[in-house]
């Protein structure tokens, strides 16, 4: 099976109908699969291969589609690199991932001995295509499985590795979601996040159904404002932050979002005043979204109960979810199984069955279920930060912290804040612990160059020492 035959397949109806939307360009779901198909010929005569990795660092566009659907058609392996990733950390996962080629739109990022590519079949962005010789044996396992996407997660020990997700999973996956979603060929889709980070369930599930998406990442929040007042959308799928912006901003009018009618907020905790807020101006709810990497959309939360609210919803029926070794109030490990699980993790390697606890994948979230099967979490069982929807890893940040000359060790942690979630900061121990010259911002510009710039802490504070465990571990 392949994903991008299916999207044909479904949308054979919709051939005429816009497919996508950025600012004033416009592709028909004819002219998508057209540059699909066109975009695909050339990568294969440069010599990608079914199952090969290709690395793909473009900014969030149609080109972005179309660029992904030809990779995903030969059938090659899409490996997401976000654009805000600094030159070492976009590096680190092309060594991590072994990818065979690099696809970029970035001209910081081109490899000697890139190529141009793509001169005339995307919307009037330049690509080069850099291949690299492989380093890894990767084994039979991972052919067998289709592969379609190698994705980042935390997974469940914390050191971020490679999900891969076979072409079935998405399938099995964008099915399970629709029926929480229930996406259809009239939905106008505004997208306002980063398709490094958000494509599997989403944007491959729209196309599907033969639904209009109009991008507005890219021009945020200008394009987003005017498409909304332009009463263009009927689906709005965004983070608690764009969602406070709409509430505050006064260039919209209750009004404006009345054809809306669903708007599902994911990539972190929809706090209760940012929700309120929105229900207040525009009268109707959020829909709080739960998704996963290694699982997929598991829970929407549609209720209109104000004792839900500060719930992630039921489990959509494609699903189960347990709490394990739960405590007095009914607190414990949530573990989920169910249609559309990752197939293995890449780097280092590991079955799915090797992962998972007889099916159940443990998720590494602590919450509790109501008696009308509610989900409600309250908290990580790992020190991730969660800053606005991106995971930031505090020991990572710390080894580059820790390269700086003027400070012994560092302790990154997470504040909690309304509107991203989770600050990144910050506890140094310098070397010199009496030096007086000590400049702050020349360390905030040491990491801008070695971090992407969300994994940079936002406060630092200087102390004379870090509190240990009898090990000699830090305390977090």
């Amino acid at each position: 099976m392949n994903i991008v035959d299916v999207i044909k397949s479904e949308t054979k109806k919709n051939q005429e109908k816009i497919a996508v939307i950025e600012g004033n360009k416009q592709i028909s779901y004819c002219e998508l699969f057209a540059a699909v198909d066109k975009a695909a010929t050339e990568l294969k005569a440069c010599g990608i291969q079914p199952a090969q990795r290709v690395a793909l660092l473009c900014e969030d566009s149609i080109d972005y589609i179309i660029i992904s659907l030809a990779v995903l058609s030969l059938p090659a392996v899409i490996v997401p690199v976000s654009t805000s990733l600094s030159i070492y950390e976009a590096d680190d996962i092309l060594e991590r991932i072994d990818v065979n080629a690099l696809l970029s739109d970035k001209r910081k990022c081109i490899k000697h001995g890139s190529i141009r590519i793509f001169s005339d079949c995307v919307c009037g962005r330049e690509f080069f295509l850099y291949q690299r010789a492989t380093q890894k044996q990767v084994p039979a396992d991972y052919y067998a499985l289709n592969p379609a996407f190698i994705r980042f997660s935390s997974g469940t020990t914390g050191k971020s590795k490679g999900v891969v997700i076979s072409h079935e999973a998405i399938i099995q996956r964008t099915n399970a979601a629709d029926k929480g979603l229930n996406i259809t060929s009239n939905d106008i889709v505004i997208w306002v996040l980063s398709m490094s980070f958000h494509f599997v369930v989403t944007i491959l599930l729209f196309l599907r159904r033969g639904a209009a998406i109009i991008l507005c990442s890219r021009a945020f929040p200008e394009l987003l404002l005017e498409e909304l007042k332009n009463c263009r959308g009927t689906f709005i799928y965004a983070s608690p932050f764009h969602y406070h912006m709409l509430a505050e901003s006064n260039m919209l009018s209750p009004h404006m979002l009345s054809c809306i009618r669903m708007a599902v907020c994911t990539a972190i905790k929809l706090p209760v005043d940012i929700a309120n807020d929105f229900h207040k101006k525009f009268g109707f709810q959020l829909t709080e979204a739960y998704g996963i990497i290694e699982v997929g959309l598991p829970f929407l939360n549609c209720s209109k109960d104000k004792t839900k609210q500060e719930s992630v919803g039921k489990i959509l029926q494609d699903y189960e979810v347990k709490i394990v070794n739960a405590d007095a109030n009914g607190i414990g490990k949530v573990y989920l199984r169910g249609k559309g699980m990752f197939d293995a993790y890449f780097s280092p390697w590991q079955s799915k069955k090797q992962v998972l606890h007889n099916g159940w994948f443990k998720t590494g979230d602590l919450g509790r279920l109501d008696k009308e099967g509610f989900l409600f979490l309250v908290g990580r069982e790992k020190n991730i930060i969660n800053f606005a929807g991106m995971k930031i890893f505090p020991y990572e940040v710390e080894s580059v912290l820790n390269q700086h000359p003027d400070i012994k060790e560092s302790l990154v942690y997470g504040i909690t804040h309304p509107q991203y979630g989770q600050l990144p900061c910050a506890r140094i121990v310098l070397q010199n612990k009496v030096k007086t010259d000590f400049d702050i911002n020349e360390v905030r510009k040491f990491c801008y160059q070695r971090l992407a710039s969300y994994k940079v802490p936002k406060e630092f504070l200087c102390v004379a020492q870090l509190d240990k465990t009898a090990s000699g571990k830090l305390k977090r």
